[in-house]
């Protein structure tokens, strides 16, 4: 939809595309999706269940989990289903008001995690490095305030992109190459020159994502280091493993990202794109779940500790409705 101004066209209702086109990929798609959705919410959702109500998961480390694991559920539900609804309704359409709220959404959660992911590598770092300092130096205190900063980082470091976007105008076409409201395709829409934008962007995407890839990929180096040193063979296999999980999805998260938005320029292989995109948009919230925790041993003695209070519970409720 477009409304007629003094000089241009404006356009008001932009129109995203889908993933797939043939029918039969159309309903893989949907299924899949939608199972990947539910599984998302409901892995995550339970590492907060667990971390909440388990004392023996009161550290810092399952702390920030927590926070990490409500944040993916606030990821994935920004671009999944609203791109499940356009799937099923055939409605792909989205107004310029909607496109950039979901934008800002997504970046200023993608900002967010970024930040999580270097404070939650650091507190890993302190723990196998410096486990003499540990407890004196990452307190309740200051756990607040490093998830208070990342939050407020994240939010508010993407309000200057969404401000200059705003200002832009768009003429037509209205066809974004994406299944999301994203910057970059927003961007080649615009009849105005985004010079200014996209310098603005590639400088903030810069600093958040490569700095705080950084710091990450320090802290884990510094990890393997110390592990190498270890005598037990045990020790070493456990911390190895552990290490190994987290460096897998902290390499897939931020490689794709810096691959996608560290760019000068809005030109690019939009399809790969998009690719890349599904796999930091959906798949890393799912995974997260299974490697940061219903992986260790301690979450898993948790989560069989809450289910068999749980149980007792229905039991318990049965019993008087009966």
């Amino acid at each position: 939809m477009k409304i007629k101004s003094m000089n241009n066209t404006q356009v008001t209702v932009f129109v995203l595309l889908q993933l797939w086109v043939s029918p039969i990929g159309h309903i893989v798609f949907i299924m899949s999706f939608t199972v990947i959705y539910i599984l998302a919410l409901v892995g995550n959702f339970i590492i907060i269940i667990i971390c909440r109500f388990d004392r023996t998961l009161h550290t810092p480390m399952y702390f920030f989990l927590c926070h990490l694991a409500a944040l993916e559920m606030c990821y994935i539900s920004v671009t999944l289903p609203k791109m499940l609804h356009s799937s099923v309704t055939g409605n792909n359409t989205i107004s310029f008001v909607a496109c950039l709220t979901q934008l800002y959404f997504f970046g200023s959660l993608g900002s967010t995690e970024c930040f999580l992911l270097s404070v939650m590598a650091y507190d890993r770092f302190l723990a196998v490095c410096k486990p003499l300092h540990y407890h004196t130096v990452m307190t309740v205190k200051l756990c607040n305030v490093l998830v208070t900063c990342c939050w407020s980082s994240g939010f508010m470091s993407t309000m200057s992109s969404i401000l200059f976007i705003s200002t832009l105008q768009f003429c037509g076409p209205d066809n974004i190459q994406h299944f999301f409201c994203d910057i970059t395709p927003l961007l080649r829409l615009s009849c105005t020159n985004v010079h200014q934008t996209e310098t603005l962007i590639f400088l903030l995407a810069s600093v958040i994502l490569v700095g705080s890839c950084l710091v990450t990929l320090l802290s884990y180096f510094r990890i393997l280091t110390t592990v190498l040193t270890i005598s037990s063979v045990n020790g070493k296999r456990k911390a190895s493993s552990t290490f190994a999980s987290h460096l897998t999805v902290v390499t897939l998260y931020y490689s794709t990202m810096i691959f996608v938005y560290v760019r000068p320029t809005t030109s690019g292989a939009s399809s790969f794109n998009k690719i890349l995109s599904v796999l930091y948009t959906i798949l890393t919230p799912l995974l997260n779940p299974f490697i940061y925790t219903l992986r260790n041993k301690e979450a898993q003695l948790a989560l069989k500790k809450t289910k068999d209070k749980m149980i007792l519970c229905i039991q318990k409720v049965f019993i008087i409705v009966v």
